[in-house]
């Protein structure tokens, strides 16, 4: 994992983060229950999450997301798709005081891998950062 330190301030500091992630399947895979935990030069970092997919399309639904600080759902839910292997959602949130877009992309790079990262645009989507990005590999 590695995050950028500074995102939306033409900074390029990163950070690496060495952990695990720990994810439950619940409800046939319509939901997930994540557990983090990381730690690197800007500190540990554990986060328990929650993410529900409402299904529109075998392809296409909303992820809400609750986090274990305060187990509240985020509103409004993130909007995207599955196609050919790649998740894209996105949703709109405040950020130092503006409202930025937020998107998420989760790639399954073969069975025992797979990749996400996080990117924002404060430009309402014309350009993006990763700010941002976590490798997973299954233990065997």
């Amino acid at each position: 994992m590695s995050r950028l330190l500074h995102p939306l301030t033409a900074s390029n500091t990163w950070t690496p983060l060495h952990g695990t992630v720990l994810v439950r399947r619940l409800w046939g895979g319509r939901a997930n229950l994540a557990e983090i935990e990381t730690q690197g030069p800007s500190g540990h970092l554990q986060v328990h999450g929650f993410a529900l997919v409402q299904t529109r399309s075998p392809n296409s639904g909303t992820l809400l997301f609750a986090h274990s600080d305060d187990g509240v759902l985020n509103t409004p839910a993130l909007v995207g798709e599955f196609k050919d292997g790649r998740g894209v959602f996105y949703d709109q949130e405040p950020y130092q005081g503006r409202a930025i877009l937020v998107r998420f992309t989760f790639l399954s790079l073969n069975a025992d891998s797979s990749r996400d990262e996080q990117a924002f645009s404060a430009d309402g989507g014309k350009t993006w950062e990763v700010n941002w990005i976590n490798m997973q590999t299954r233990k065997k």
